[in-house]
This record gives structure tokens, C-alpha cells and sequence, in this order.
């Protein structure tokens, strides 16, 4: 997690529980940095005008100012449990991390009923999996939007391991599995890597130039693809 990043997890970690406080060692454990860092990183925050103040005492810590926190979501139940359900789904997915984070957002700002007869109907929700999930590595979920060049370590059915330059153009999902759809520097073709087999990741720092591609250009045999629908108007 780079900096910027830490910094709003921090916000919104102290919006969750304010107006209790939460000590600069408790934050250290949490974001795997020093409780040096956390503290300069709350300084930063507190002279951008983040209304954070430190509580003295044994159970002291740093708190944010409730006035600072959302409103409650207008989310009803029945959608609070949708959302729920659709993050849990990407448990198997690159964007796991992303998908944990966002649901600590929305649980965060819900009201404590609506939370906690979601909460309830949540344990009544069951997922039927072929064993463990294989976790992916984590630079493939900012692949799209940065349109960095990866370079991977790659499993292929033939049971050959190869190190590729790869050019993440969008991803796959089917069931628990994803699929990479990048162009491949190594084969010069456009390639589907499927997630578990990719043993390593790691961003060039490269650009990427802009390439499109067709569902027919993926030239899959089974299933029909289906494009996901956001409901976000066109710009």
C-alpha cells in the first residue's frame, strides 16, 4: 500500500469506530508500517484540516471528529445484502483486497439496525467452492488502471513455467476463476492467463500503448460471455 493510499485507509479506519479511539501501535499492526510512520502520517492528515485528535490516557488513542464521518447509507436491507453478497463473490478474484476494503466503507456508514439484520441474514448465505482459493498476486488488481507492463512468472497447462511481458487489456471471470486478458509479448497474440496460475507479478514501470480487442477476438469455445453492466451513464 503506498502512501496516498495509507492515508485515506487511515481516515476511513478512524471514521468506523468514531468516536473511539484507535492507538498509533493498534494502526501500526494494521497497515504493517512503524507506529513512526503512522504518527507522522496522522500529523499530515491533522495539518490538511482531517479533524483527528489524540486522547491521552491507558485506552487512549487518535480519533476523528463524528461530525466528520458520512451520513448513514440509504441503503435498505434487501440492498445492503446484495452488496454484501457481490463483494463476498470476489473473495477468489484480484480485486479481493479492493472488495474487503469497500464492504469496511459500507459497513461503516450504515445505521447499527440495517447492519445488523443484514449481518444476520449474511450467515444464512452459503458459497459452494471446489476447495481453497489460490491467491492471485496483488499487483494484478491496479493492472487496468494503471495499464502498467507486467512481468509475470506463468504456469501453462503443459505444466512450463515462463517469464512473460505482458499487457493487461481487461479480465474473465467464470465461477472462482479469472482470466488475465492481455497481449502477450512472448507469443505476440492476445492471451487469456487464468489467475492461480500466475505465480508472480511485478510492474515495469512501462506504459503500456492502447490496444482493443472483441469478445470474438478471445475465441472462447464454452460458455457466453456477458459484459458487466454498472448502471454509470456514459460521459
Amino acid at each position: 500500500m503506498n502512501r496516498t493510499d495509507r492515508l485515506y485507509a487511515l481516515v476511513e479506519e478512524l471514521r468506523a469506530v468514531a468516536p473511539r479511539p484507535r492507538s498509533a501501535r493498534w494502526l501500526a499492526l494494521r497497515f504493517d508500517v512503524s507506529s513512526r510512520t503512522i504518527e507522522r502520517d496522522l500529523s499530515a492528515l491533522q495539518q490538511s484540516g482531517v479533524p483527528i485528535w489524540a486522547e491521552p490516557g491507558r485506552t487512549g488513542g487518535y480519533c476523528l471528529d463524528p461530525a466528520h464521518t458520512l451520513a448513514p447509507l440509504g441503503f435498505t436491507v434487501d440492498e445492503a445484502l446484495a452488496v454484501t453478497i457481490s463483494l463476498g463473490m470476489l473473495a477468489s478474484s484480484p480485486f479481493r483486497d479492493a472488495a474487503t476494503s469497500a464492504l469496511r466503507k459500507v459497513v461503516a456508514v450504515m445505521d447499527d439496525r440495517s447492519l445488523g439484520e443484514t449481518a444476520e441474514l449474511a450467515t444464512r448465505i452459503h458459497f459452494l467452492e471446489d476447495g481453497p482459493a489460490v491467491e492471485m498476486p496483488t499487483e494484478l488488481a491496479s493492472a487496468l488502471r494503471t495499464r502498467n507492463v507486467l512481468q509475470i512468472v506463468y504456469l501453462d497447462r503443459a505444466g512450463a513455467v515462463t517469464s512473460r511481458e505482458i499487457e493487461p487489456l481487461g479480465y474473465v471471470g467464470k465461477g472462482r476463476d479469472w482470466y488475465l486478458i492481455a497481449w502477450c509479448r512472448l507469443r505476440n497474440a492476445l492471451r487469456a492467463f487464468k489467475g492461480n496460475r500466475i505465480s508472480a507479478a511485478v510492474s515495469t514501470g512501462e506504459r503500456s500503448p492502447r490496444r482493443s480487442f472483441t469478445i470474438e477476438d478471445l475465441d472462447i469455445p464454452n460458455g457466453e460471455l456477458r459484459t458487466l453492466n454498472t448502471g454509470m451513464p456514459e460521459r
